[in-house]
């Protein structure tokens, strides 16, 4: 008779985990990168240097929350939402699904997703699983760190780049109750919305008391359905969102 294992985490991780392909979907930051319009850039000075005869490298830095790759939690859009230290750890480990409308994206940079996406994905992998997070690939990640090929202006100053749907967001959070999304623009909106100071879509995720990272990378590497996302970030008390490390976990 075979007795069960005392330690079925530690079996799971030998057995599924250590064996895993870990993609990492965040950008390193620095200063010069895309970022918001009205943010100003990351500031970096040595404090300590071995140059200087010092014991240690130590760095200052000076960035806005919403800064690379990053998390924005309800209250960055909503007064008295979630803040960045009321986000549980148990929703930085979650199942990740992948929309992929790269293929769009690439003749249409001003594309979204559509009710047929999810409809299509769904019938190759089943329902969209509740209380996961939702990521959009768009392959707009190749374009770092390039911030005018990121913006893709046009002559008149109007932003071209792909974002999420209202019509798809409400499925997902209302209907499918997911925990989070991800993209790989700057914004949750379509740019010709963010051009009209629209961020409505913005606002809904955040008003649903989800979360999402903006700015990923390295969805191209990650399947449609079957991995976890792994994300954190740093725990400042009232924060309305911070640099995150976005990690996904694949099986082989």
């Amino acid at each position: 008779m075979t007795r069960p294992s005392r330690h079925p985490l530690w079996d799971m991780y030998r057995e599924v985990i250590s064996s895993a392909h870990f993609v990492d979907l965040t950008h390193a930051f620095g200063p010069g990168q895309p970022r918001f319009s009205s943010c100003p850039d990351e500031e970096r000075r040595l404090v300590m240097d071995f140059d200087r005869g010092d014991i240690a490298q130590v760095h200052r830095y000076s960035f806005v929350g919403q800064w690379g790759t990053h998390v924005d939690p309800p209250v960055h859009f909503v007064r008295g939402g979630r803040t960045i230290d009321e986000l549980p750890v148990s929703e930085m480990l979650l199942p990740l699904v992948v929309i992929d409308i790269s293929e769009r994206v690439g003749r249409d940079p001003d594309a979204t997703p559509t009710l047929e996406d999810l409809t299509k994905w769904e019938e190759r992998h089943g329902r969209i699983p509740s209380s996961c997070f939702v990521a959009l690939r768009t392959d707009w990640h190749t374009r770092w760190p390039d911030a005018e090929k990121f913006a893709n202006l046009d002559q008149d100053g109007r932003s071209h780049a792909p974002g999420w749907s209202k019509s798809v967001l409400e499925i997902l959070l209302l209907e499918r109750r997911i925990t989070a999304i991800g993209h790989e623009q700057i914004d949750t909106d379509p740019g010709l919305a963010v051009s009209r100071a629209d961020s409505s879509l913005e606002l809904f995720v955040l008003q649903q008391n989800a979360w999402q990272i903006e700015l990923l990378r390295n969805l191209d590497q990650v399947p449609e359905a079957g991995a976890l996302i792994m994300a954190s970030w740093p725990k400042p008390k009232g924060g309305s969102g911070f640099p995150a490390r976005a990690i996904a976990i694949v099986p082989r």
